[in-house]
């Protein structure tokens, strides 16, 4: 008899990811993908380039009032842009 060690397909594929080097950039895409929808169609009009560099998102804005508005919700956006993912992707965004 053979013995089958069965495991679920999402978790064989989690460890593929994380064992290949895949895991981070793929959260970091996705991350980087919900910008416009966590903060909203507003605020995605007026952002230009967005890119992360050692857990630090930095996003562009092209308005100078709506980036000092945006500085004092930092925290806020963290939270919600690693909730959406569903992982600890990013420590801090910063905005210029």
């Amino acid at each position: 008899m053979f013995r089958r060690d069965v495991k679920p397909l999402d978790s064989v594929l989690a460890r593929f990811l994380r064992d290949s080097g895949l895991e981070t950039p793929l959260l970091q895409h996705r991350l980087l993908s919900s910008w416009g929808e966590v903060a909203g169609a507003a605020i995605a009009r007026q952002t230009g380039q967005v890119f992360i560099t050692n857990q630090t998102m930095m996003v562009k804005i092209n308005s100078s009032a709506l980036r000092a508005e945006l500085m004092m919700m930092r925290s806020e956006f963290v939270r919600r842009l690693n909730g959406h993912v569903g992982a600890q992707v990013i420590a801090d965004i910063r905005f210029f």
